[in-house]
């Protein structure tokens, strides 16, 4: 098994730390200050099962193994009071995942919406977007022209899926827009 150096770290990159699995949130590279001094490599890591984020710092020597995850299609079919239910692509299983697993990226999901499912250990733990969907909006105020002179003025909008997001003048109720799942900023019509 090949392992991951600490100065070969990259947001979104799975890790193992002392036996339980991490995705990468940030790094940081500080430089020492005393000569003779090692590379220090701070992160921000999140606990693939349990969801928690802490910060860690590694000497840029460190090395890491790869967790035991597997990546497999999935399709996110609805959204109750029990959670977000999926269905795997290969076996159609069906499975859910809890609000907590979800996080954020709840805004984002859309019936039918392919994902990519991450399990660990044969159990699905987190999911990983599309870098890009297309989203509705839900509401936004009438842009009026002439607000500007450079012509990138935005207005305030709300998705149907309660994302609220910043939209050129132009965008009315009722368009498709494509948002970005990594910043979460529109990057034009769908």
């Amino acid at each position: 098994m090949a392992l991951i150096g600490a100065n070969e770290l990259k947001r979104k990159m799975l890790i193992e730390v002392e036996a339980q699995p991490y995705s990468v949130v940030e790094v940081f590279f500080a430089s020492p200050t005393a000569r003779g001094a090692a590379t220090m490599v701070r992160t921000r890591l999140k606990h693939l099962l349990t969801g928690a984020v802490q910060e860690r710092s590694f000497r840029s020597a460190e090395k890491f193994p790869e967790p035991d995850v597997e990546l497999s299609p999935a399709t996110f079919m609805y959204a109750d009071a029990d959670g977000f239910h999926f269905m795997n692509d290969a076996t159609y299983e069906q499975f859910s995942l809890t609000p907590d697993d979800i996080g954020d990226d709840r805004n984002y999901l859309i019936d039918n919406l392919a994902v990519q499912m991450l399990y660990y250990n044969s159990a699905p733990v987190t999911l990983q977007l599309p870098q890009y969907v297309e989203l509705a909006v839900a509401s936004t105020e009438l842009g009026t022209r002439g607000d500007t002179a450079s012509g990138g003025a935005t207005k305030a909008a709300t998705l149907e899926t309660g994302l609220q997001v910043r939209v050129p003048l132009f965008i009315k109720e009722g368009d498709r827009i494509r948002v970005s799942t990594e910043t979460g900023e529109v990057a034009g019509r769908a």
